[in-house]
């Protein structure tokens, strides 16, 4: 048996169980060490992106956005799929996306912190952006859930206090607004909008 940490986890056989509009379930036979196999079950998505729109006041843009299978509303960071076509780029869709949710377009982006966001089970990976230097746009026509979302903003304090009461629980919004907390305080430079992006899915995008 090959030392723990060197084991080539290949894939004997794999079964599509299911592929609808955002995400398909497919089931993996995988090779484990010491020869045996075992069955993985795979969620694949779109990637997807986030922003943390700050204004010239040191506030963010939070929404309040009903999500059903939490069953209520959330306060959340401006987000979306990568599924505007294999030529957007995800900070295209980051800027696509902050225009459809919160009218908002900016000057600066930067990459702020990379998510797989549940890697047990699916490959559904997360880019948080910072946006700073705000104007305002057109939404253009919302739908569904999107025409119920209401823009509020907060100071980053304020955010921060949110997350650790427990009213913001978002897990993207918690770890976007956490990484904006640290990076002002220098500890490390934030990376270019189009830096490398190692997790980002991309086997759902190939489906017919």
């Amino acid at each position: 048996m090959p030392a723990p940490g060197s084991h080539e986890f290949t894939v004997r056989d794999s079964q599509t169980v299911y592929a609808g509009a955002i995400l398909a379930l497919r089931t993996d036979e995988v090779t484990m060490p010491g020869g045996t196999t075992a069955r993985r079950e795979v969620v694949e998505k779109h990637g997807a992106v986030a922003v943390v729109a700050r204004n010239d006041a040191g506030e963010i843009a939070l929404l309040r956005q009903y999500r059903h299978p939490i069953g209520r509303r959330l306060l959340e960071l401006p987000a979306g799929l990568l599924d505007g076509g294999p030529e957007e780029t995800p900070v295209q869709a980051a800027q696509r996306e902050l225009a459809e949710e919160a009218g908002l377009a900016a000057t600066s982006w930067r990459t702020l912190v990379d998510l797989d966001s549940s890697p047990g089970f699916t490959d559904e990976a997360v880019r948080v952006f910072l946006a700073e230097g705000l104007r305002a746009v057109d939404t253009g026509e919302q739908l569904h859930e999107e025409a119920d979302l209401v823009l509020t903003w907060r100071s980053l304090d304020e955010a921060v206090a949110a997350v650790f009461t427990g009213e913001i629980v978002n897990a993207i919004a918690v770890a976007g607004i956490l990484a904006t907390a640290v990076a002002d305080r220098g500890a490390s430079a934030l990376r270019a909008p189009d830096a490398a992006w190692t997790d980002r899915p991309r086997r759902f995008d190939t489906r017919g």
